[in-house]
């Protein structure tokens, strides 16, 4: 059984940067595919970007070129960095783990305004 927390949101100006983290705990997080999905108010919940245990990535058309998904084994945890945010990024963002079963986090709010 994988536990996530994410952290790391907050109110941010457009155009500026948020580092999320989704930190694990029961079980090596490197064993399995992650992902960061989004959802905003009144809309259904979107994938935003995946990164498997080889390290290999995948991002959603919305946010390639802004977004960045890595892995730190050592710390277990995954990362999404946020650079050049819009505020249609304003979401709940919640971090999930495709093992057997599918493990999600409690999510962290980003809010892009000026």
């Amino acid at each position: 059984q994988v536990q996530l927390v994410e952290s790391g949101g907050g109110l941010v100006q457009p155009g500026g940067s948020l580092r999320l983290s989704c930190a694990a705990s029961g079980s090596t997080i490197g064993f399995y595919t992650t992902e960061w999905y989004r959802q905003a108010p009144g809309k259904e919940r979107e994938r935003v970007a995946g990164i498997t245990p080889g390290k290999s990535t995948k991002y959603a058309d919305s946010v390639k070129g802004r977004f960045t998904i890595s892995r730190d084994n050592a710390k277990n945890t995954v990362y999404l960095q946020m650079n050049n945010l819009k505020p249609e990024d304003t979401a709940v963002y919640y971090c999930s783990a495709q093992t057997p079963g599918r493990y999600w986090g409690q999510g962290t709010q980003v809010t892009v305004s000026s």
